[in-house]
């Protein structure tokens, strides 16, 4: 498995301005790649790189596998639409290999720039110490303007156990209300969360209706913190889950929601809630988490998971009395609502086929 190690440089004052101006100059010479590719309407690497290569290289000053990297990032981005020309920022990230990069030290990396090759450490917490003496491939480097600093983004090899074979399944209802709630009875509160997302609306609103300068700097400076609490919160449920499944030697259920929201039908007012909803991150991050802890993950139909009786399996519409009210009109077993759904969401995995398969990260 293939995993990001993200690290932040320290240059010295000259090193900053020879990365800043490669970068630019690398993300001006894709720009005019682009130009190239769309009027030829050529999204070929190779046939790409017979049109452009001794130009680029002339105009903008690029070593040859900068060069070929520029042509390698402009072919991937053309290709994913042909209908428009693809367009990369002036600080846009920069894309380094073997070649061009390479690592003399644990803590120091050396980088090609215009100017030659540039030695500089960089700064990694304690979590990456580990992941930097496995075998590293292509990194990118990042700029962020707001801090005048330079990260790089180094592409690591994970070792990715075989999942443990298991016979139960930890069930995990997803929702909005709730987190998650799993099979053992345990409930995430969604209520935070939807506090916070409902409060930076709010805020959102408020200064793009005020309109002013200094309220559009306000909007830039905050921009991106709700994106990161909500990450933040999806790692630290998907880490929770993935070591109770550990720990009790079980494998993961969750439902295969995709499509849920050209599916789901909800008022106007909770449209913003319902996209809002980050169930695709947390079931990407349960996908990485649980494969290098070697937990088998698979995900299950979801249809009549809420309204089936865990007890004595009776589906009926009005077994759902409530959001969080479950009352069994055949047994009368009256449990949590999502609670319910996670056992069975555990239970149809156990089957596997046709009732669940295997999760794709």
């Amino acid at each position: 498995m293939k995993q990001t190690l993200l690290v932040k440089l320290a240059p010295t004052p000259d090193q900053h301005a020879a990365l800043l101006r490669t970068l630019e100059q690398f993300n001006a010479a894709c720009n005019a790649i682009a130009a190239v590719a769309f009027a030829a309407t050529c999204a070929g690497k190779l046939d790409l790189q017979k049109l452009v290569y001794y130009d680029t290289r002339a105009q903008f000053g690029l070593s040859a596998q900068m060069t070929i990297r520029a042509i390698s990032k402009v072919s991937e981005a053309y290709k994913r639409d042909k209908a428009i020309q693809p367009h990369f920022r002036a600080h846009s990230a920069l894309v380094y290999d073997q070649r061009i990069c390479s690592f003399p030290g644990p803590d120091r990396v050396s980088l090609l720039t215009l100017g030659g090759r540039a030695v500089m450490p960089f700064r990694v917490g304690r979590y990456a110490e580990g992941m930097l003496a496995r075998t590293r491939g292509q990194c990118d480097l990042l700029y962020r303007a707001s801090s005048a600093t330079f990260f790089l983004a180094i592409t690591v090899d994970a070792p990715e156990p075989t999942p443990d074979a298991v016979r139960e399944y930890l069930g995990v209802d997803l929702g909005i209300v709730n987190i998650a709630t799993t099979s053992d009875g345990e409930l995430v509160s969604g209520s935070h969360v939807n506090h916070v997302r409902a409060r930076y609306s709010r805020f959102r609103t408020t200064l793009q209706k005020t309109g002013t300068k200094s309220a559009k700097r306000l909007l830039k400076k905050r921009s991106g913190r709700e994106t990161r609490f909500i990450r933040d919160t999806n790692h630290c449920v998907s880490k929770r889950l993935v070591a109770q499944a550990k720990g009790t030697a079980r494998g993961i259920a969750v439902e295969d929601l995709s499509g849920i929201r050209t599916r789901a039908t909800v008022r106007k007012r909770q449209r913003r809630v319902l996209h809002s909803w980050a169930f695709a991150q947390l079931r990407s991050f349960l996908s990485y988490k649980a494969a290098l802890a070697g937990v088998r993950l698979v995900a299950v139909d979801p249809r009549n998971t809420s309204r089936t009786c865990s007890a004595c399996g009776h589906c009926d519409t009005a077994n759902r009395t409530t959001q969080s009210k479950f009352l069994c009109t055949s047994c009368g077993v009256v449990a949590h609502a999502d609670v319910n759904a996670a056992i069975n969401i555990g239970r149809r995995a156990a089957v596997i086929p046709p009732h669940a398969a295997p999760l794709a990260g």
